[in-house]
């Protein structure tokens, strides 16, 4: 992670409501102790970029009122939470209800929203499942989500799906008080730039994947023809492919938003930081439709070599046929019975039709072979 070098500790309390809007319409008491929620994974108070001990682990309600009091940031992180654990500490931090509601639901495409003075953020992670052989049912990758909630003196995570833990993250961010002191928006970057490094990973071990694909297709069969691969298999790896780039490509507008656009919410010094992470998303990108636009290569080739060889297959049976339908038809011939047929009372003519009619077929033989049908 880059150092950020005479950083000044520039997070102010800030008022906010003591009422906030619910969806029906109704107000959540914001004085009133949030609920307790078994979906919160880490709740902790942040000043000059170090992390204030407690006694005991804060409620977000405490947390935040510590926070108004006495400066800093709370940074909450959730799991899976639902509605009724969510909506207390939505109310508590007057989160909008489209968000909570996008936040809860989860299945959403990666996206950047400003909600009166919060940034709602939303990041798809993706895992590469690791797998001894690629079959037609392999899972290559894994997605989750993370739902970041970036205000003046609070920054929210909610996760969904098993992987994508942010705990070492926290870690890496406690080492570092100089980052944290830039308030919510360097939390912001280290969780973009912790999920674009991982895109960077997956992406490398799916190109081992379609590198083994197209090595099988292309490898030399019997007679040094391409061998060709089960289609299944591609399929399933672009099936793959796809999910991955349904979390590249849409986040590719919001990087260039956090690192280009002037927001109140972002620390000019950390927006800086935010145009390595644009950077490096945008190389995935490339790297992420090259895979589609390969694998549907691959699977063009691969179908293709199916009819070759098909064709190959017809071309051997057709030139059997040929060669059997010439004593076929000899005995046809001769099978008629007819009275006065040549040949028929010439002691040398049954001979002289089987040396006539193996002469005939191995003719043909010669001829199909030379001419690469046999």
């Amino acid at each position: 992670m880059s150092m950020i070098n005479n950083l000044r500790a520039a997070v102010r309390p800030t008022r906010t409501s003591r009422l906030s809007l619910r969806k029906d319409g109704g107000a959540y008491d914001a004085t009133r102790p949030a609920e307790a929620t078994t979906a919160v994974v880490d709740c902790a108070v942040y000043r000059d970029g170090v992390r204030v001990v407690t006694e005991r682990s804060l409620t977000p309600h405490e947390a935040i009122r510590q926070v108004r009091r006495d400066g800093g940031f709370v940074w909450i992180g959730l799991h899976e939470p639902s509605e009724a654990e969510f909506s207390g500490i939505a109310a508590e931090f007057g989160l909008h209800p489209l968000a909570v509601e996008d936040a809860v639901q989860a299945h959403q495409r990666p996206k950047l929203e400003r909600y009166d003075d919060t940034l709602f953020t939303v990041f798809k992670t993706i895992h590469y499942v690791e797998h001894d052989e690629l079959t037609a049912t392999s899972e290559v990758v894994e997605s989750g989500e993370v739902m970041c909630f970036t205000g003046r003196d609070f920054f929210i995570t909610v996760r969904h799906g098993g992987q994508g833990s942010l705990r070492a993250l926290r870690h890496r961010l406690q080492d570092d008080p100089e980052l944290l002191a830039k308030g919510p928006s360097a939390v912001l970057h280290a969780i973009a730039d912790h999920v674009v490094d991982g895109y960077v990973a997956v992406a490398d071990a799916v190109q081992d994947d379609i590198d083994e694909v197209e090595t099988e297709v292309f490898s030399p069969g019997r007679k040094g023809t391409p061998r060709g691969t089960d289609a299944g298999r591609i399929y399933q790896l672009k099936r793959e492919v796809m999910e991955f780039k349904r979390a590249v490509l849409p986040l590719v507008r919001p990087m260039q938003l956090l690192s280009e656009r002037p927001m109140r919410l972002v620390d000019p010094d950390i927006q800086k930081y935010f145009r390595d992470v644009a950077d490096h998303l945008a190389r995935v990108q490339e790297q992420v439709v090259g895979f589609d636009e390969l694998l549907n290569s691959i699977l063009q080739a691969n179908l293709a070599q199916a009819s070759v060889a098909q064709n190959e297959d017809m071309r051997k049976i057709t030139s059997w046929a040929a060669i059997i339908a010439v004593p076929t038809m000899v005995c046809g011939v001769y099978g008629m019975n007819f009275k006065y047929m040549p040949e028929l009372g010439w002691k040398f003519g049954y001979p002289m039709v089987l040396t006539v009619t193996v002469a005939i077929c191995f003719g043909i033989h010669r001829t199909l072979k030379r001419n690469g049908w046999l």
